[in-house]
């Protein structure tokens, strides 16, 4: 069994890896900039409030792995993915082209009109994604649930190309940031969903006993609220952490810095979250097995993180390849080093929000999320009174929401099996 669980998960874990490389491709090509540092405070703030509403549909592949098992229970939940994703478009349309948005920005995280302006275009560009990342996740989730997790892979790397080459060309013309950063992933994302829809129409195979026949849209909704909850908190956590940042001195270093140290730790965390799709696929049976396989991949996660971290590897990724240089290196390091405990807490989190997605109760999965952005909110809000709010304060700040988190999800499972029992 650990072979296969093995066959089944490297190449996701792979898969999100290049993902993450993309983002520090647009990291190294920010860094290059002149006022890098401004750039990369915008682009954190613009895509951190994007990812309010990107992370609502984080979770789209879990569900059509899990409902879309007959031709219609399949028709429904894209008619369900389609309808939502569209719907998130257009508030974000509203946001970026309303005074409504120009207010939020500035009143959430304190900046400059011109800083504003900038923010706002970049969320004007992002619009179109809601609709096509929704539509790839559905997509990705059927390849998932016939185990064709080494296509998922594949296809990924194209779109990796497509987006370093579109990000190296767009700077070597001299353009602008936002066209830049949004216009590669706009591209490389219509090609991935082009070829993902090819591949499922040639090799995806419904289950041949055929599940959810008389799917109702409220079953879709139960799932799909708490883990676009879910997904929403998790993305909530960095802006509302930029929030207070952005009020503290040396506030646009310290934003800089945590944005690139955060996004070099998300290539182990997304590895980490790969076992959400691993519990879906294979259910809740055999857990020692699965504990022990996770066990096994989480040593070799953290051990990957804590070599690069504590090594003069840091400085090449940080400085040579990224290319952030002086205060932002020194503290970008400093936040991958105490990042190094997260793959263990997310393992711990992921082992129970398996569970509960296979057992079709993910409430508990917004509660955790709900408790690990509120304890942040209120540590930010104390420490930032106390005048003691910094990149170093804050990364603990997010690291302890999420064993807030981990612990009521552990909570939350527990009672349920003592319910069921």
């Amino acid at each position: 069994m650990l072979r296969d669980y093995w066959r089944f998960y490297w190449p996701l874990a792979l898969t999100v890896g290049i993902m993450v490389l993309g983002g520090q491709f647009q990291n190294g090509v920010l860094a290059r900039y002149p006022e890098a540092v401004t750039e990369l405070a915008v682009y954190a703030i613009a895509s951190g409030t994007f990812g309010l509403f990107h992370a609502t549909v984080n979770f789209v592949s879990q569900m059509s792995n899990v409902y879309a098992r007959s031709p219609v229970a399949l028709r429904k939940t894209l008619i369900f993915v389609v309808v939502v994703s569209a719907l998130l478009a257009s508030l974000l349309l509203i946001l970026a082209h309303t005074d409504t948005g120009v207010f939020l920005i500035g009143t959430i995280y304190g900046v400059d009109q011109d800083i504003i302006r900038r923010i706002l275009r970049y969320l004007e560009l992002f619009t179109p994604l809601m609709l096509i990342d929704g539509l790839r996740q559905f997509q990705l989730g059927l390849l998932v649930q016939n185990r064709m997790t080494g296509r998922v892979t594949v296809l990924n790397l194209i779109q990796l190309s497509v987006m370093i080459t579109g990000l190296m060309s767009g700077f070597s013309l001299g353009l602008p940031a936002p066209i830049v950063l949004v216009g590669s992933q706009l591209v490389s994302s219509v090609l991935h969903l082009a070829l993902l829809i090819q591949i499922v129409r040639r090799d995806y195979r419904l289950p041949s006993v055929a599940e959810h026949e008389n799917l109702k849209v409220g079953e879709l909704i139960s799932f799909f609220v708490p883990v676009a909850t879910t997904g929403v908190m998790f993305a909530v956590s960095r802006p509302v952490l930029y929030a207070f940042i952005a009020r503290t001195p040396d506030a646009i270093v310290s934003i800089a810095a945590m944005r690139v140290g955060f996004d070099v730790a998300t290539l182990f965390q997304m590895t980490a979250n790969q076992f959400r799709h691993f519990f879906v696929t294979f259910g809740d049976t055999n857990l020692r097995e699965k504990r022990l396989f996770m066990f096994l991949v989480g040593s070799g996660i953290t051990a990957v993180m804590l070599i690069i971290a504590l090594t003069p590897l840091s400085t090449f990724l940080l400085s040579d390849l990224i290319g952030v240089k002086g205060k932002v290196l020194l503290q970008a390091r400093e936040v991958l080093m105490m990042m190094c405990v997260l793959p263990a807490l997310l393992l711990w989190r992921n082992y129970y929000h398996g569970l509960l997605m296979v057992a079709r109760k993910t409430n508990g999965m917004a509660m955790g999320s709900m408790s690990r952005v509120g304890a942040i909110y209120l540590f930010a809000q104390f420490l930032y009174f106390l005048q003691i709010l910094d990149y170093q304060t804050g990364t603990i700040i997010l690291l302890l929401g999420f064993v807030l988190e981990a612990t009521v999800v552990t909570i939350f499972y527990k009672r349920l099996k003592i319910q069921t029992a």
